[in-house]
């Protein structure tokens, strides 16, 4: 059975839409399981009925024309208990339904499994023998497996547009799509589908016999390349964004990669031609990121992709493809949608964004939400193929799309459309005023970045500062660790962009799902093993040159703070204390700048809030990483699409949390900040305020809102709603109170489309 079903499975896979894949999953069953009938019913309209959508065994006429409520018959019986039913004598049953246009008089055993995907049913899956008997454990469990391969395809040709009559769950709309937040916003508008000029995966190994000509050509691409970046940089700072430069001149910095063009000049001289050779290296340096938690970090591998891909373009010559026309109102569709795809279409016609890939970290999606265009992320598989011209929604504060939406709902969300770009134009006027309750309690706003590229857009924000500089990249983007003096130059840079505002360097935070090319580290569970300040305690050497270097930078300008990260130890911070001091000395003796900076420790592994006082005794302040603290504490890892909706940083156990380390940096006088991504979100940051977290850190595209909403808030209504909050025992039912919260004071407009 166990064969069939796979090449079932394999079948279903390559079905070019719904109506074959129904087609294949019903004549296959009935022939595996030798069974007289095999059908499929799925939940579809307003009310949720099961309805038949494909049947071998029963007549042909009756698929579409036999409909059940949700709770009757058989079939609803089977959607209701959500569990197989399993009998003999069907007609027997209280709960049958008899339909004559089926001829299903004549069958007597029945069995339906449910097909669910992700709690929600979708239909039920049956099978009918003229025999009298119960069918077998074993096709109980082939069936179920059979339903469970159904529901994914149904799922697909649901987004699709395929089935525009597939019930939805009650509040969700018709067909909706879901995936991540890109850029906040919404938008109505005709989907041209983005495709790779050139495909690097596609790209064959070919030997050469003119290295010195492959090498030429390369140079030549990339010469090319770094001159339509400019262009398109020139072009975006003229149109409309006066710092979307930054962005591109992160893409040329990746081309002026020192090591990225001698290591395909290496394999270029091993004999491979320059497409192959090119292959290799982007593979090479973008594995590096791929798969990291760290949504910023992994971000950068599509990056370095898509550098690799506009360099391919040049060197295969692609300049006859055919030119893509851009109706008004287009919305960008695609796998992976690039800085260069925005670069190339007009701005005037664009409003919205949809990738298949990517997150909120992607150049795109920060670039998106610098233009005001709303993009939703990570949407996962689509038929790009078949999308071009037809309608979709995207809704950017949810992170999900509609394609082919009815008409009342495109019609609501041109509505909400209107309403957004009002509220958006209004958000600017508060980059000079400072964040402080309407009574007057002052929170500071940071921002957290990792790349230089990252400078400019960070210091237009209005931020305080940064409140996070991830110094992982300059680690990872190389084939060796980098030297002092090459790390004291990059801080220095960062230091003297935001001098005299603060700005808090992480030291290495490697490990885990960050991983360096020249420093392979396997184990069997990388989260809960060598990473982050273990790592760089037991390579001191390491960890003294990253500090000597910060200290360097440092000298003259003394706005540098050192952030400890990974620690589940108080000995860990007494070992990197010493160092420290270690380095000052050092530095000190060699008549440089040898002044300690203040220290602090990111509180982000469960063991640490217990501790929270004595921790506070040995450091300047502590930070707050709530995405790992958050994944900790609930064991939720929300990558993992199958529990991410398991992951919600309001609740009630990550509130308690951020309480107990409060008051126990309280104590010592210590003032804590929040890194994570709760940092940014309009509703956690009512409590966060209201718990008494001294600063927050988040993307500068955020801040502007949540300066809003403490600006549109009392400290002394933010601590009535942390103790109802407290008080509750669901997330959910906290971000409702904090949503109506945000509506009532005319915030709306951060948590959902429109202005109220």
């Amino acid at each position: 059975m166990l064969d069939v079903l796979r090449r079932i499975i394999q079948a279903v896979d390559n079905a070019e839409d719904l109506d074959e894949a129904l087609g294949i999953i019903v004549s296959r069953v009935r022939e595996a399981m030798a069974v007289d009938v095999c059908s499929v019913y799925l939940r579809a309209g307003a009310r949720s009925d099961y309805v038949l959508m494909a049947t071998e065994g029963l007549r042909p006429e009756s698929v579409g024309a036999v409909r059940l409520g949700h709770d009757e018959g058989l079939v609803g019986l089977v959607g209701t208990r959500q569990e197989p039913v399993n009998l003999d004598e069907a007609s027997a049953h209280p709960g049958y339904r008899y339909f004559p246009e089926t001829g299903e008089e004549h069958y007597n055993a029945f069995l339906g499994v449910p097909i669910i995907h992700y709690r929600r049913p979708l239909g039920v899956l049956v099978v009918q023998q003229g025999a009298h008997r119960r069918f077998s454990e074993d096709e109980v469990a082939f069936l179920f497996t059979a339903a469970a391969q159904l529901a994914g395809a149904i799922i697909h040709a649901a987004h699709s547009g395929e089935v525009d009559t597939l019930a939805e769950p009650p509040g969700q709309g018709m067909g909706f799509l879901t995936g991540t937040r890109g850029a906040t916003g919404v938008a109505v508008g005709t989907i041209v589908p983005m495709v790779p000029g050139a495909d690097l995966a596609s790209v064959q190994d070919r030997p050469t016999t003119d290295p010195e000509g492959e090498k030429a050509a390369l140079h030549l691409a990339i010469q090319e390349v770094r001159e339509e970046l400019r262009a398109g940089r020139d072009r975006f700072k003229d149109a409309l964004f006066d710092d979307a430069e930054v962005l591109f001149d992160a893409y040329r910095m990746m081309l002026d990669s020192a090591s990225l063009v001698r290591e395909t000049e290496q394999r270029i001289d091993g004999g491979l031609w320059a497409p192959a050779a090119l292959r290799h290296t982007i593979a090479a340096h973008a594995r590096v990121f791929d798969d990291m938690e760290d949504e910023y970090l992994r971000a950068r591998g599509e990056d370095l992709r898509d550098v690799g891909r506009l360099i391919l373009r040049h060197l295969l010559r692609q300049e006859g493809r055919e030119a893509v026309e851009y109706p008004e109102g287009t919305v960008l569709v695609g796998e992976s949608i690039t800085v260069a795809h925005l670069a190339e279409a007009p701005l005037d016609r664009i409003v919205g964004v949809a990738c298949t890939t990517g997150s909120a970290m992607s150049h795109v999606a920060v670039l998106a939400t610098s233009l005001g265009i709303p993009a939703v992320m990570g949407l996962g598989d689509l038929p790009l193929g078949r999308l071009e011209g037809r309608t979709i929604v995207v809704d950017g504060y949810r992170g999900r799309v509609c394609i082919d939406p009815v008409e009342a709902v495109r019609d609501e969300y041109l509505r909400l459309q209107a309403e957004d770009q009002e509220l958006a134009s209004g958000l600017g006027e508060l980059r000079d005023l400072p964040a402080a309750t309407t009574d007057g309690h002052r929170v500071t706003l940071q921002v957290n970045t990792g790349l230089l590229a990252d400078i400019t857009p960070a210091q237009d924000s209005g931020g305080e500062g940064v409140g996070l500089y991830r110094t992982e990249f300059p680690f990872m983007v190389r084939q060796q660790f980098p030297g002092e003096d090459e790390q004291y130059r990059i801080y220095l840079d960062v230091l003297a962009s935001f001098a005299p505002l603060p700005v808090t360097m992480r030291t290495l935070d490697v490990g885990g799902d960050k991983t360096l090319p020249y420093f392979p580290i396997r184990e069997e569970n990388p989260f809960l093993g060598w990473r982050g300040i273990r790592i760089t305690l037991d390579h001191p050497e390491v960890f003294l040159g990253q500090i000597r270097s910060m200290l360097r930078a440092n000298a003259g300008l003394d706005n540098l703070r050192i952030l400890l990260p990974m620690v589940s130890r108080l000995e860990e911070v007494d070992e990197a204390s010493a160092l420290i001091d270690q380095a000052c000395r050092e530095l000190a003796e060699e008549g440089r700048n040898g002044r300690r900076p203040p220290v602090g420790v990111m509180v982000e592994v469960p063991a640490l809030v217990y501790q929270a006082e004595a921790l506070a005794r040995r450091v300047d302040f502590l930070s707050v990483g709530t995405n790992d603290l958050t994944q900790y504490l609930l064991a939720v890892d929300r990558n993992n699409a199958r529990v991410a909706g398991l992951y919600d940083n309001l609740h009630p156990a990550v509130l308690r949390a951020l309480r107990d380390i409060v008051q126990g940096a309280r104590h010592h006088g210590r003032p804590v900040s929040v890194c994570g991504e709760m940092a940014g979100d309009p509703a956690a940051a009512i409590l966060l305020v209201a718990l008494g977290i001294d600063a927050l850190s988040m993307s500068a595209s955020a801040l502007p809102r949540i300066k809003w909403v403490i600006r549109s808030i009392s400290l002394e209504r933010a601590r009535e709603l942390l103790i109802r909050a407290m008080a509750m025992e669901s997330p959910g039912a906290i971000r409702i109170l904090l949503n109506e919260e945000l509506v009532g004071l005319g915030l709306g407009g951060l948590v959902r489309a429109g202005k109220e």
